[in-house]
């Protein structure tokens, strides 16, 4: 299954036409546009499998965004992201990302381009500490395969990682990475092609309009419905400045790609996995040269405080060197190798990690899903199915963790 180019500068006849050809193209609201059943706002990974369950449960959806699926200033867009099912003793998480992959891998097999690769996760650490301890209890109760390594095993399995340092390591074999973009695109045109309709267009705060909702649109429209999702990531705070404003912030991570030596294939997939450095809380990350695009680098820390609209997405020096430094102490074949790319990843993080999944406080039938807070990206199928659920009032009950109620304005990441 291919997706037909975007064409967000087409004519209303071009799109209409479009549509009757290849439905996954976006198109401006028409005046009076109303009739759905759930409006969901945002088409990145949280809203493209909020609508992909929705409309397989009959319902007629609208999908909005504003600047186009997994596009530039998405945290769903960018060229790829981790998959992984260790959280440490946050269980919840593990079966959310054991229940994605499952569906991450039927998608892969349905398109023409594969979304999943199956490199393996590597965790290592300094210590075996109680993160590593919980993690691996987790996994051997949820019967995920893992090897367990100690310091000369993951020497001689991985002898381009210098482990000289390290205590411990443990592979997750079934799990690996995701090709973002590929997979939101992948996503939404499944979605639209089971009906859903993509809606390019700016929404704003929803008002109460009879037994529903009405989204109004920078276009000047407005759309009604009997339920809104608002999964709009980093906007969201934007939208609804009073209630989350401090509650989700969005900041900016630089990532990193690095281009080994012509033949060497020690840091290609197959030589080598996916790779976390717990390092004490205190993570750097990686993966392997995906469709030899690079060996992609980051520091799993959150960045300044950050615009999704007109931040600079420029990576900055100091971050670059940064990682330089410790792709020579961790990787040393690569510590000359040439910086062949570089982006700004962005997190909207709440204070704790945890997600946001409630009910508007005082708008009926007005949804808020958000706080990937850097780690959501693979939960897409498992929160978009759990969303679908409360929406149609298959599940009732509010995730204590993911409430509103549990998200202030400070505290502590504790979800890793």
């Amino acid at each position: 299954m291919t997706a037909a180019p975007f064409s967000p500068t087409s004519t209303r006849r071009q799109v209409l036409l479009g549509l009757a050809a290849a439905p996954f193209l976006p198109r401006r609201a028409r005046a009076g546009e109303s009739g759905f059943d759930v409006v969901v706002v945002g088409a990145g990974v949280f809203g493209g499998w909020t609508a992909w369950h929705l409309v397989r449960r009959g319902l007629k959806v609208a999908l909005v965004d504003a600047y186009g699926v997994a596009n530039a200033r998405a945290s769903s867009g960018g060229e790829s992201r981790v998959i992984r099912i260790a959280y440490g003793a946050d269980a919840i998480y593990s079966r959310w990302a054991r229940a994605s992959l499952a569906e991450w891998k039927a998608l892969s097999e349905r398109v023409t381009l594969p979304i999943f690769h199956q490199t393996g996760v590597l965790w290592f650490a300094r210590r075996r500490d109680a993160y590593i301890e919980a993690s691996l209890a987790t996994l051997e109760e949820l019967d995920v395969p893992v090897t367990v390594y100690d310091r000369a095993g993951l020497a001689k399995r991985w002898p381009q990682i210098d482990f000289s340092d390290v205590a411990i390591g443990f592979l997750e074999h079934e799990t690996g990475a995701l090709l973002a973009r590929r997979a939101v695109q992948a996503v939404v045109q499944e979605a639209v092609s089971g009906g859903a309709t993509l809606l390019l267009d700016k929404a704003g705060p929803p008002t109460p309009a009879g037994d529903g909702v009405r989204i109004p649109l920078a276009s000047g429209e407005a759309i009604d419905a009997g339920v809104a999702v608002y999964a709009c990531g980093p906007w969201l705070p934007k939208v609804f400045p009073a209630l989350l404003e401090g509650r989700i912030v969005p900041t900016r991570q630089d990532v990193f790609f690095f281009g080994p030596a012509a033949g060497d294939r020690r840091f290609a997939p197959g030589a080598l996995p996916v790779w976390a450095d717990f390092n004490d809380g205190d993570i750097f990350y990686g993966l392997p040269d995906l469709e030899s695009r690079g060996f992609k680098i980051a520091h799993d820390a959150h960045g300044p405080v950050f615009d999704p609209d007109t931040g600079r997405r420029h990576p900055d020096r100091e971050s670059y060197e940064q990682v330089r430094a410790y792709l020579a102490r961790r990787f040393p074949a690569l510590a000359d190798a040439p910086l062949v790319g570089g982006r700004v990843c962005q997190y909207e993080n709440t204070a704790t990690g945890d997600f946001l999944i409630d009910r508007h406080p005082t708008i009926d039938g007005v949804w808020l899903v958000g706080g990937g807070s850097g780690h959501g990206f693979k939960h897409g199928p498992a929160l978009g199915a759990h969303v679908a659920d409360l929406v149609t009032g298959a599940a009732t009950t509010i995730q204590p963790r993911f409430s509103l109620a549990t998200k202030e304005t400070h505290g502590r990441r504790a979800v890793h």
